[in-house]
C-alpha cells in the first residue's frame, strides 16, 4: 500500500470527539500511485474524525474535478467529482485491512494513513464511461464525432415501403389470437 506521509493522521494526542482534516489533491498524489488516467486534478478533501475509546470513524468526502479524455470523442473535459467513504479503525494485535469498511491497526500504533483509502474513493468516482458534456447534448463538434456521425446507420424507413404485403398477413396472425 502506497502511503504518503501527508495523509498520515496522528491521531494519539488528539482527544475524543470530532476533529476534522483537510487536503486538496493534484496530479501529484495519483503520480505518487503511478496512475496516469487524469491529465489534471483538483479534489479538495474532508476528513471528517470521531475518535471515542475502543475505534476511530472516519468520512471522508470529496468535491472537485479531474480533468480526463472522452471516450468518444477523445476530447479532454473536467469531470466532476463528488464522493464520500466511511470507515471504521479498530485496535486488534496485528494490522489487517481485508474488509473495505473495517480497519484494524495494532494497538500501539498512534497513527493512521488514509492516502490509499482516498486513492481508491476517487478512481471510484469517476465513471467508467467518459463521456463529454458537449457530446451528451449535442453542442461538441470534432472529427471523431464526425465521423461517427457519418458512420452510424440511416433509418430503415426506405425499407419499410418494400416490404411484401403478405406479411402483413401473417403478422395479423399473430395480433389475432
Amino acid at each position: 500500500m502506497m502511503k504518503l506521509k501527508e495523509f498520515s493522521i496522528p491521531f494519539s494526542g488528539l482527544k475524543q470527539g470530532k476533529h476534522s482534516f483537510e487536503y486538496n489533491i493534484d496530479n501529484k498524489f495519483f503520480e505518487a500511485f503511478e496512475y496516469d488516467e487524469f491529465n489534471s486534478a483538483n479534489i479538495q478533501i474532508e476528513v471528517l474524525l470521531n475518535k471515542t475509546s475502543t475505534m476511530l470513524e472516519l468520512e471522508m468526502k470529496a468535491e472537485g474535478t479531474v480533468n480526463v479524455f472522452c471516450d468518444i470523442s477523445s476530447e479532454a473535459y473536467d469531470q466532476d467529482i463528488d464522493s464520500t467513504l466511511e470507515l471504521v479503525v479498530k485496535f486488534g494485535d496485528e494490522y489487517n485491512d481485508e474488509n473495505e469498511e473495517i480497519l484494524i491497526i495494532p494497538h500501539g500504533d498512534y497513527q493512521v494513513n488514509v492516502s490509499q483509502y482516498l486513492y481508491e474513493m476517487l478512481v471510484l468516482a469517476v465513471p467508467s464511461k467518459r463521456i463529454h458534456p458537449g457530446v451528451l447534448d449535442g453542442t461538441l463538434r470534432s472529427k471523431a464525432v464526425d465521423k461517427l456521425e457519418e458512420l452510424q446507420p440511416k433509418e430503415e424507413k426506405e425499407n419499410k415501403e418494400d416490404i411484401d404485403p403478405r406479411w402483413d398477413a401473417l403478422k395479423k396472425l399473430i395480433t389475432d389470437k
